[in-house]
């Protein structure tokens, strides 16, 4: 495995070519970091279940470089979906749409529906452009940490967490930590109007003001269809998740910045807005697990929008 930190030209044709090969390339978006391979390879897709630990019915997120290569994947697209895409895309959006014939069960967990995302990040955006300009289709991409646990904002999480999975032919692109730290919003598109499946930093008025449909919220009922984050217990860290409690002496402590540290507690994050909050979450996690805290108390943001993803991760964290 090589990570690289700087990420010339060549380095991205040399990525997309490694990718075409059948390796495994971690790159960084706007979210959080993705482990890459060939979206019609299954020999590589079966790489990345293996490398993470993921169960083999949990569908993949496929990355495209463009609104323009939906029609590859996706054989149905409702007016609302290109509504989103041109609102939001490059963002951090899912959209899940029913299936072309390139979108196999590797990649759909068996499903009929396939979920598509154009990320923000310029390096994510460049390596998706030199891969097709080699004749790839689209790069599928979960999180790249193991399953279950707290997603990479970093090149180094990357590394730190799945380096002795990986191969030398491998590869770990350093772009930076993610400017939004959470991962993407899901929506279903396959209705007469979206669905959220997954929260994040595309809201449900940010939908509903492109789309001009009523969004249902079905986060928090049992979906038809499965997606990436959506079990009671995700994003762990090895330390205890404890939420609004009063934290004491010996625990890590997450909580907006107008509230104090205790006394004998490490603080962990203070952020002054949820947009740091969400940012710098699950490096604070992450943080926790260097220290070897056994515990990590956390205070969750109040209201919509953002904040309600934060929440989302949070409650799944401590989720026993």
């Amino acid at each position: 495995m090589t990570l690289f930190s700087v990420c010339t030209t060549d380095t991205l044709v040399d990525a997309a070519t490694a990718l075409k090969s059948g390796a495994l390339v971690a790159f960084p978006t706007e979210t959080v970091y993705g482990l890459g391979a060939d979206a019609q390879n299954p020999e590589a897709v079966a790489r990345i279940y293996s490398v993470k630990g993921r169960p083999a019915d949990h569908p993949l997120i496929v990355h495209i470089d463009s609104m323009d290569r939906m029609g590859d994947w996706a054989a149905d697209v409702p007016a609302f979906a290109i509504a989103l895409a041109r609102d939001y895309w490059p963002g951090p959006m899912t959209l899940v749409l029913q299936r072309s014939a390139i979108a196999k069960d590797f990649i759909t967990g068996g499903q009929e529906t396939v979920g598509l995302r154009v990320p923000a990040h310029p390096l994510a955006l460049g390596l998706l452009k030199a891969f097709h300009e080699a004749g790839g289709l689209g790069i599928a991409a979960p999180s790249a940490n193991r399953f279950g646990a707290v997603s990479p904002t970093t090149a180094d999480a990357v590394q730190e967490e799945l380096e002795s999975y990986m191969a030398d032919t491998d590869l770990i692109l350093d772009g930076g930590p993610s400017l939004v730290g959470v991962e993407s919003t899901i929506i279903d598109c396959t209705g007469d109007a979206p669905r959220i499946l997954r929260l994040g930093a595309i809201t449900q008025e940010m939908i509903e003001e492109t789309t001009g449909l009523v969004v249902t919220d079905a986060t928090s009922a049992q979906s038809d269809i499965r997606v990436s984050g959506s079990l009671e217990s995700h994003y762990s860290p090895k330390a205890k998740v404890i939420l609004d409690v009063v934290a004491v002496a010996g625990d890590g402590l997450i909580a907006p910045d107008q509230i104090p540290t205790p006394n004998g507690v490490i603080r962990l994050m203070a952020p002054s807005t949820n947009e740091q909050y969400a940012r710098d979450l699950y490096r604070a996690l992450r943080l926790a697990d260097q220290k070897g805290l056994e515990v990590v108390v956390a205070l969750q943001p109040g209201g919509d929008g953002l904040a309600a993803a934060i929440r989302d991760r949070l409650q799944r964290a401590a989720h026993e």
